[in-house]
């Protein structure tokens, strides 16, 4: 949840193009100013931990989105290429939001799950009383 929350949060943090030598554009004084680099957004996915004849559920691994930037026109950006060119992260906002509903609807699931564990397990116990 916390990164589909970073995620949507940093949609327009943008940043200056990484450039395609390995070095950012020259200022006209000689000194290359410093400019923040585009948010990385990142994606979590579920990995199944079963091996073989072992069941196991799942767990949760997170990485960065690839490609994390897209090209993006702001050319009044003090960081924008000589195209007007800013990156951008690579997010998708009705997937980040398909997400949140995921996981709000997990929780739940899992909530119940717990729930009527603790019933039974209550039903049980007046059982043998």
């Amino acid at each position: 949840m916390s990164v589909a929350a970073s995620n949507i949060a940093n949609v327009n943090t943008t940043g200056s193009l990484p450039a395609s030598g390995g070095s950012s554009t020259p200022a006209s004084s000689g000194i290359a100013p410093t400019f923040p680099a585009a948010y990385v957004p990142l994606r979590v996915d579920q990995v199944s931990q079963s091996n073989g004849s072992t069941p196991g559920g799942t767990v949760a691994t997170v990485s960065t989105v690839s490609p994390s930037y897209t090209a993006q026109s702001d050319p009044n950006a003090p960081f924008a290429n000589q195209d007007g060119l800013v990156a951008a992260p690579n997010v998708d906002l009705a997937s980040e939001f398909a997400e949140l509903a995921t996981a709000k609807y997990s929780f739940i699931a899992n909530a119940k799950v717990i729930q009527a564990y603790a019933e039974t397990e209550d039903t049980l116990l007046d059982i043998k009383a």
